[in-house]
Formats: structure tokens, sequence, C-alpha cells
């Protein structure tokens, strides 16, 4: 009965994801009242409060899938691996998935979704909030391996270097440049940053 439960709470959360996400990319996301995301979704406003506290979570959830994943790869990283070697090969591995938190993915929601979070000061506060906490998470794992000052240090470069290439690989897609003309200049540059946070 739990599983079942959890399914029907995953179909809700979902659904008033998906009607959110549609109607902020359509008219804006300071253009749609909560009122309506309840209504397209089927569920009184009490009830989509439950599933997202903030009218911000309903777009920055997606991001917040990504929550604690660079602090994991330190902790699950192959015997005789660095955390850095293992944070970069996990970029790396992500930019040839196109994973869309890499920006480099030219799908026109997701290039829509990424200009929306750029473009709405509220939803880039939001994504700044989720990034300390990731931050905290990372350093925190980092101090498994070195002194707290260099974890906290490594963790706020690594996710600026991280946020930083984000952004510069999403630009060139929502100007119009195809994917693979993008995507050689999206390795060379995650490569030489990672290459600059690995210096003494």
């Amino acid at each position: 009965m739990t599983g079942l439960r959890q399914l029907q709470r995953q179909r809700v959360h979902d659904a008033i994801s998906a009607a959110a996400i549609a109607l902020f990319l359509e008219r804006g996301f300071d253009q749609v009242p909560v009122t309506e995301i309840a209504a397209a979704a089927g569920v009184s406003k009490p009830t989509l409060f439950k599933y997202f506290p903030a009218k911000e979570d309903l777009v920055v959830h997606r991001i917040a899938d990504h929550q604690g994943e660079a602090a994991r790869v330190v902790r699950e990283r192959a015997a005789g691996e660095s955390p850095l070697e293992a944070l970069r090969r996990h970029f790396l591995d992500g930019l040839a998935r196109h994973d869309p938190v890499t920006g480099l993915n030219a799908h026109p929601e997701v290039v829509a979704y990424h200009r929306m979070v750029f473009g709405t000061p509220s939803l880039a506060a939001r994504v700044f909030q989720y990034m300390s906490r990731d931050e905290e998470a990372l350093a925190e794992a980092l101090a498994e391996t070195t002194d707290d000052l260099t974890a906290s240090l490594l963790a706020g470069q690594v996710l600026a270097t991280q946020r930083v290439l984000a952004h510069r690989n999403w630009l060139p897609l929502a100007e119009g440049r195809p994917l693979a003309e993008v995507e050689p200049e999206a390795v060379r540059a995650a490569e030489h940053a990672f290459a600059m946070l690995a210096r003494p």
C-alpha cells in the first residue's frame, strides 16, 4: 500500500510540475498565478503548496534533482581516483549525455527553461540557495580527504566553475548555434577549467 501511495504522490507531483513549467514557458514565470497552476493540474492551492513550498520550487526542483550529486561523486569515486578527477570525469560524462544541468542541451524546452531561470531574479536567487546547500555537502565530502579550509575553498571553486561552464554552454545554443558546433568547445572549456582547478 505504501508503494501505491508513493506512486500516487509522484504522479501528483509530476502533474503539478508539468502544468507549471508549460504555463511558465508560455507566458513567463511572473505572469502565471499559483491558483492557475493548481487548476491546470487539477489540485487545490493548499495541495500544490504541500508538494512545492514556494512558487520558485515549481521550476527549481528540476535542478534540485541533482542535489548532493557532487558530494556523491566524491564519495563513490574509484579507488586511486582523486576527488577533483572524479568531478571532472562526471562533468565530462554529463556533457557527453547532454545532461541539461551542464547547459549543453539544445532541446527547445531546455533552452527556454534555462532562459527563464537565468532571466528571472527570484529563480536565480533560489538556484543559489540550492547551490549553497550543495557546496556545504561537497565541502563535507572533501573534508574526508583534506583539511576543512581546503575542502571549503575547493567546493566553492568547483561549483562556481560548473555554473560558469553551464551558462557558457547554454548561451550559444540560445543564440541558435548548432549543438554539434558547441559541444567540442564545451569539452575544451571544461578540460581547461578543471586543469586550472588542479593547479597547485
